[in-house]
Protein backbone atom coordinates (compact mmCIF):
# COMPACT_ATOMS: atom_id res chain seq x y z
CA UNK A 1 0.00 0.00 0.00
CA UNK A 2 2.98 2.06 0.68
CA UNK A 3 3.95 2.07 -3.34
CA UNK A 4 2.32 5.45 -4.51
CA UNK A 5 3.33 7.20 -1.77
CA UNK A 6 7.05 6.41 -1.36
CA UNK A 7 9.05 10.02 -2.24
CA UNK A 8 6.58 12.40 -1.08
CA UNK A 9 7.20 14.38 1.71
CA UNK A 10 5.21 13.44 4.46
CA UNK A 11 5.29 9.51 3.52
CA UNK A 12 9.94 10.53 3.91
CA UNK A 13 9.15 12.74 6.81
CA UNK A 14 6.94 10.12 8.49
CA UNK A 15 9.77 7.55 8.26
CA UNK A 16 12.24 9.93 9.54
CA UNK A 17 9.84 10.40 12.44
CA UNK A 18 9.64 7.14 13.12
CA UNK A 19 13.28 5.99 13.18
CA UNK A 20 12.15 3.06 11.04
CA UNK A 21 9.95 1.59 8.04
CA UNK A 22 7.37 -0.28 8.99
CA UNK A 23 6.13 -1.62 6.07
CA UNK A 24 9.12 -3.85 6.62
CA UNK A 25 6.80 -4.96 9.45
CA UNK A 26 3.74 -4.98 8.92
CA UNK A 27 3.35 -8.77 9.59
CA UNK A 28 4.19 -7.86 13.16
CA UNK A 29 1.19 -6.43 14.14
CA UNK A 30 -0.71 -3.44 14.86
CA UNK A 31 2.75 -1.92 16.58
CA UNK A 32 3.91 -1.41 12.64
CA UNK A 33 0.49 -1.43 10.88
CA UNK A 34 -1.14 1.32 12.39
CA UNK A 35 2.00 3.96 12.04
CA UNK A 36 1.64 2.45 8.05
CA UNK A 37 -1.53 3.60 7.65
CA UNK A 38 -1.22 6.86 8.91
CA UNK A 39 1.54 7.52 6.44
CA UNK A 40 -0.41 6.29 3.85
CA UNK A 41 -3.39 8.48 4.81
CA UNK A 42 -2.02 11.59 5.53
CA UNK A 43 0.42 11.01 2.25
CA UNK A 44 -3.12 10.79 0.57
CA UNK A 45 -4.35 13.77 1.40
CA UNK A 46 -1.64 15.64 0.62
CA UNK A 47 -2.03 14.45 -2.86
CA UNK A 48 -5.78 15.25 -3.12
CA UNK A 49 -5.21 18.68 -1.68
CA UNK A 50 -1.98 19.41 -4.79
CA UNK A 51 -4.62 17.66 -7.39
CA UNK A 52 -8.02 19.21 -6.55
CA UNK A 53 -6.97 22.97 -4.47
CA UNK A 54 -10.48 24.12 -4.91
CA UNK A 55 -12.06 21.53 -3.92
CA UNK A 56 -9.49 21.02 -0.93
CA UNK A 57 -10.36 25.00 -0.45
CA UNK A 58 -14.01 23.85 0.32
CA UNK A 59 -13.93 21.14 2.78
CA UNK A 60 -16.56 21.47 5.62
CA UNK A 61 -16.09 18.51 8.25
CA UNK A 62 -13.30 14.89 8.37
CA UNK A 63 -13.65 11.84 10.00
CA UNK A 64 -11.15 9.19 10.68
CA UNK A 65 -12.42 5.92 12.09
CA UNK A 66 -10.27 4.83 14.76
CA UNK A 67 -6.79 5.15 13.98
CA UNK A 68 -8.13 7.73 11.25
CA UNK A 69 -9.20 10.14 13.95
CA UNK A 70 -5.10 11.25 13.57
CA UNK A 71 -4.76 11.76 10.00
CA UNK A 72 -8.10 13.37 9.92
CA UNK A 73 -7.04 16.32 13.09
CA UNK A 74 -3.41 16.29 11.09
CA UNK A 75 -5.64 17.28 8.09
CA UNK A 76 -7.25 20.15 10.10
CA UNK A 77 -4.23 21.73 11.28
CA UNK A 78 -5.29 20.18 14.89
CA UNK A 79 -2.27 18.02 15.58
CA UNK A 80 1.45 18.78 13.34
CA UNK A 81 2.22 15.72 11.56
CA UNK A 82 5.12 15.17 13.44
CA UNK A 83 3.37 15.05 16.73
CA UNK A 84 0.82 12.51 14.92
CA UNK A 85 3.57 10.28 14.23
CA UNK A 86 5.02 10.28 17.64
CA UNK A 87 1.24 9.18 19.11
CA UNK A 88 0.47 6.91 16.84
CA UNK A 89 3.77 5.11 16.92
CA UNK A 90 2.88 5.42 20.72
CA UNK A 91 -0.87 4.26 20.78
CA UNK A 92 -0.04 1.46 18.61
CA UNK A 93 2.78 -0.44 20.75
CA UNK A 94 0.40 0.82 23.90
CA UNK A 95 -2.19 -1.55 22.21
CA UNK A 96 -0.37 -3.90 21.45
CA UNK A 97 1.24 -4.10 25.16
CA UNK A 98 -1.89 -3.99 26.46
CA UNK A 99 -3.31 -7.17 24.25
CA UNK A 100 -0.25 -8.97 25.76
CA UNK A 101 -1.48 -8.47 29.00
CA UNK A 102 -4.86 -9.44 28.79
CA UNK A 103 -6.12 -12.39 26.72
CA UNK A 104 -8.97 -10.57 24.14
CA UNK A 105 -10.40 -11.13 20.81
CA UNK A 106 -13.29 -9.73 18.66
CA UNK A 107 -16.12 -11.21 16.67
CA UNK A 108 -18.13 -9.60 13.65
CA UNK A 109 -22.14 -10.83 14.09
CA UNK A 110 -23.07 -10.65 10.76
CA UNK A 111 -26.57 -10.60 9.88
CA UNK A 112 -29.25 -11.46 13.31
CA UNK A 113 -31.25 -9.24 15.32
CA UNK A 114 -29.68 -5.82 16.17
CA UNK A 115 -31.48 -5.77 19.96
CA UNK A 116 -30.70 -9.30 20.64
CA UNK A 117 -26.59 -8.36 19.96
CA UNK A 118 -26.76 -5.97 22.21
CA UNK A 119 -28.39 -7.74 24.60
CA UNK A 120 -26.34 -11.11 24.65
CA UNK A 121 -22.92 -8.41 24.09
CA UNK A 122 -23.79 -6.62 27.50
CA UNK A 123 -25.12 -10.43 29.60
CA UNK A 124 -21.37 -11.37 28.20
CA UNK A 125 -19.65 -8.06 29.43
CA UNK A 126 -18.28 -7.52 26.26
CA UNK A 127 -18.63 -4.52 24.08
CA UNK A 128 -20.20 -3.11 20.50
CA UNK A 129 -16.64 -2.08 19.42
CA UNK A 130 -17.57 -1.25 15.87
CA UNK A 131 -20.92 -0.05 14.52
CA UNK A 132 -19.85 0.81 11.15
CA UNK A 133 -22.62 0.43 9.05
CA UNK A 134 -26.48 -1.07 9.22
CA UNK A 135 -25.88 -4.64 9.19
CA UNK A 136 -23.01 -6.02 10.91
CA UNK A 137 -21.84 -5.10 14.87
CA UNK A 138 -18.11 -6.52 15.69
CA UNK A 139 -17.93 -7.31 19.48
CA UNK A 140 -14.93 -6.68 21.45
CA UNK A 141 -13.37 -8.36 25.10
CA UNK A 142 -12.15 -11.27 26.93
CA UNK A 143 -11.45 -14.07 24.54
CA UNK A 144 -13.20 -16.50 26.79
CA UNK A 145 -16.27 -14.68 26.54
CA UNK A 146 -16.31 -13.64 22.51
CA UNK A 147 -15.85 -17.79 22.08
CA UNK A 148 -19.00 -17.70 24.20
CA UNK A 149 -21.01 -15.24 21.94
CA UNK A 150 -19.79 -17.30 18.97
CA UNK A 151 -21.19 -20.24 20.33
CA UNK A 152 -24.73 -18.94 21.13
CA UNK A 153 -25.03 -16.15 18.18
CA UNK A 154 -27.18 -18.03 15.89
CA UNK A 155 -29.71 -19.75 18.59
CA UNK A 156 -30.16 -16.46 20.25
CA UNK A 157 -29.63 -13.41 17.49
CA UNK A 158 -29.98 -15.38 14.20
CA UNK A 159 -26.74 -13.72 13.53
CA UNK A 160 -23.26 -15.26 11.88
CA UNK A 161 -20.29 -15.24 14.00
CA UNK A 162 -16.76 -14.71 12.62
CA UNK A 163 -14.05 -14.36 14.88
CA UNK A 164 -11.18 -11.96 13.62
CA UNK A 165 -7.86 -12.54 13.19
CA UNK A 166 -6.59 -9.38 15.69
CA UNK A 167 -3.98 -9.14 18.73
CA UNK A 168 -6.27 -7.84 21.08
CA UNK A 169 -9.32 -6.84 22.38
CA UNK A 170 -9.50 -3.34 20.79
CA UNK A 171 -12.30 -0.28 21.75
CA UNK A 172 -13.14 -2.43 25.03
CA UNK A 173 -12.46 -1.76 28.84
CA UNK A 174 -9.59 -4.25 27.99
CA UNK A 175 -7.64 -1.46 26.42
CA UNK A 176 -7.25 0.80 29.64
CA UNK A 177 -3.39 0.57 30.19
CA UNK A 178 -3.04 1.77 26.22
CA UNK A 179 -5.35 4.73 27.09
CA UNK A 180 -3.62 5.66 30.27
CA UNK A 181 -0.29 5.69 27.87
CA UNK A 182 -1.80 7.25 25.26
CA UNK A 183 -2.93 10.06 27.60
CA UNK A 184 0.19 10.62 29.10
CA UNK A 185 1.66 11.38 25.59
CA UNK A 186 -0.90 13.45 24.76
CA UNK A 187 -0.62 15.84 27.63
CA UNK A 188 3.18 16.37 26.13
CA UNK A 189 1.88 18.03 22.44
CA UNK A 190 0.24 21.38 21.55
CA UNK A 191 -2.75 21.14 20.04
CA UNK A 192 -3.93 23.84 16.66
CA UNK A 193 -7.38 25.34 16.22
CA UNK A 194 -9.15 23.08 13.56
CA UNK A 195 -9.54 24.67 10.44
CA UNK A 196 -13.23 22.56 10.23
CA UNK A 197 -14.64 20.30 12.80
CA UNK A 198 -13.93 16.69 13.17
CA UNK A 199 -16.49 14.11 14.23
CA UNK A 200 -15.35 12.06 17.24
CA UNK A 201 -15.80 8.09 16.54
CA UNK A 202 -16.65 7.74 20.69
CA UNK A 203 -19.78 10.80 20.30
CA UNK A 204 -20.51 10.68 16.49
CA UNK A 205 -19.66 14.38 16.92
CA UNK A 206 -17.32 16.87 16.83
CA UNK A 207 -14.29 16.77 18.84
CA UNK A 208 -14.66 19.38 22.04
CA UNK A 209 -11.87 17.77 24.17
CA UNK A 210 -9.34 16.42 21.99
CA UNK A 211 -7.25 15.27 24.64
CA UNK A 212 -9.73 12.89 26.90
CA UNK A 213 -11.47 12.04 23.58
CA UNK A 214 -8.47 10.57 21.34
CA UNK A 215 -7.66 8.28 24.46
CA UNK A 216 -10.96 7.72 25.83
CA UNK A 217 -11.76 6.13 21.91
CA UNK A 218 -9.80 3.33 22.70
CA UNK A 219 -12.12 1.95 25.38
CA UNK A 220 -15.42 3.53 23.18
CA UNK A 221 -17.48 2.17 20.38
CA UNK A 222 -16.27 3.27 17.10
CA UNK A 223 -19.83 4.63 16.08
CA UNK A 224 -18.55 5.55 12.39
CA UNK A 225 -22.91 5.15 10.98
CA UNK A 226 -23.28 7.53 13.21
CA UNK A 227 -20.92 9.69 12.62
CA UNK A 228 -21.86 9.26 9.16
CA UNK A 229 -25.86 10.01 10.01
CA UNK A 230 -24.41 13.19 11.57
CA UNK A 231 -22.66 14.45 9.19
CA UNK A 232 -25.12 13.95 6.60
CA UNK A 233 -27.62 15.92 8.98
CA UNK A 234 -25.12 18.57 9.29
CA UNK A 235 -25.15 19.56 5.22
CA UNK A 236 -22.16 17.09 4.21
CA UNK A 237 -22.90 15.41 1.11
CA UNK A 238 -19.82 14.67 -0.81
CA UNK A 239 -17.25 12.38 0.70
CA UNK A 240 -13.57 11.69 -0.49
CA UNK A 241 -11.71 8.84 1.51
CA UNK A 242 -7.82 9.82 1.38
CA UNK A 243 -5.54 6.25 2.61
CA UNK A 244 -5.40 2.53 1.56
CA UNK A 245 -7.95 0.97 0.20
CA UNK A 246 -11.75 2.03 -0.34
CA UNK A 247 -13.66 0.78 2.23
CA UNK A 248 -15.08 3.02 4.28
CA UNK A 249 -16.39 4.68 0.91
CA UNK A 250 -18.14 1.28 0.69
CA UNK A 251 -19.66 1.48 4.57
CA UNK A 252 -20.49 5.09 3.64
CA UNK A 253 -22.94 4.26 0.66
CA UNK A 254 -24.42 1.68 2.73
CA UNK A 255 -25.20 4.24 5.78
CA UNK A 256 -26.70 6.71 3.64
CA UNK A 257 -28.18 4.69 1.21
CA UNK A 258 -30.37 2.54 3.77
CA UNK A 259 -31.28 6.12 5.68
Amino acid sequence: MDEPYRGLPAFERGLEVLGFDPFERLDEGTRFQQPAILLCSVAAWDIWREDAPDEAAEVRAAAGHSLGEYAALVAAGVLTFDDAVGLVAERAAAMADAGALQDGSMVAMLGGDDHAIRALATRLGLTIANDNAPGPLVLSGASDAVGQAEELARDETGARARRLDVSAAFHSPLMQPAAARLAAALERIELGTPAFPVYANGSASPFTDVRRELSENLLRPVRWRETMLALRAAGIDRYVEHGPGAVLTGLVKRTLAAA
